[in-house]
């Protein structure tokens, strides 16, 4: 007689439960602290300093400050426009096939490009040594009551501008395919229109980012504009420091109107990046505000257990 082998399956045995041992990040918890320990130290030396703060958020809204910061934001703009024109000039010149034309204009850039703002602003200021008066056929006055501290600085400030934006607007246009004035032609359209209605309007992409950064710098370079006497944020601080004293207590003040200025635009900046992103990009960048969960969850996340492996 057979025996009958038994086949009931064995019962099945679970798997060990996983052991998680946290991973040791010895190299964080050491760079946190000699950052703190910086931090703490730097903030002893401040408060240890004869630097009277009480006084500083009465001077961020004194109404000869806030003349500075207007001041600022105004021949910022302006010089920024005429940068930005100028630029846009330039850049269609030195891509021209006119050896004349393209030579001029890489010249220009050549020169702003290679000498001190603060130089030109000076050259500027005192063109008068040069050229005592100012003839135009149609038009004659002494170049000193031409020559106000408003026009050399925006002169200045954006003729010198104007070489570094063309050849940000110059990289734009070169990164529109080739094909896209090709066709563009052979539907009729001229040149000039062509780069109105098809190349500009894809450039932008490759234009919008450096531009804002460019007028964020811009509305720190403004800052030379003292040196010719015009009435921007550091001259007034200087102004009001040469009577009160307080020399480094209005640095400060001037340096939290910069920040503000140059925080409010940078907003500006990322969701008008944001925007000429859409038509390149599936995922488009987050806003600050998803940035900022994301970065929380992220240091949640390092205060978790991780898994050895």
């Amino acid at each position: 007689m057979t025996d009958t082998v038994d086949k009931t399956p064995a019962p099945a045995v679970p798997p060990e439960q996983i052991k998680a041992i946290p991973v040791r990040h010895y190299g964080r918890w050491v760079a946190g602290a000699v950052i703190v320990a910086l931090l703490v130290l730097i903030g002893i030396a401040f408060s240890n300093a004869k630097i009277n703060y009480s006084i500083i958020p009465d001077y961020l809204t004194d109404s000869t400050i806030l003349s500075g910061v207007w001041h600022t934001l105004y021949i910022s703009v302006l010089a920024m426009l005429l940068g930005l024109v100028l630029g846009v000039i330039l850049a269609v010149m030195r891509m021209s096939s006119n050896p004349v034309t393209s030579t001029v204009a890489w010249f220009y850039v050549w020169f702003f490009r290679g000498t001190p703002v603060l130089v030109q602003l000076l050259l500027w200021y005192n063109i008068a040594l040069v050229f005592p008066i100012l003839n135009l056929g149609f038009y004659k006055d002494e170049m000193n009551q031409v020559m106000t501290p408003f026009l050399a600085a925006l002169l200045g400030l954006g003729l010198n501008e104007a070489a570094y934006m063309s050849e940000i607007v110059r990289a734009g246009i070169q990164s529109v395919d080739e094909g896209q004035t090709e066709a563009s032609h052979a539907l009729g359209m001229t040149q000039g229109k062509t780069l109105r209605r098809v190349i500009l309007p894809q450039a932008m992409r490759v234009i919008v980012p450096p531009t804002g950064n460019e007028f964020i710098n811009m509305l720190k370079t403004s800052s030379l504009a003292y040196a010719v006497q015009f009435n921007e944020l550091i001259k007034r601080a200087q102004d009001i420091s040469s009577t009160s004293l307080a020399v480094v207590e209005l640095y400060f003040v001037a340096s939290i109107w910069y920040l503000i200025l140059t925080s409010i635009f940078s907003v500006f900046q990322y969701y008008l990046e944001r925007r000429y992103a859409r038509g390149s990009s599936r995922n488009l960048p987050p806003t600050p505000l998803q940035r900022l969960k994301k970065n929380l969850r992220l240091f949640g996340s390092f205060r978790r257990p991780e898994v050895a492996r």
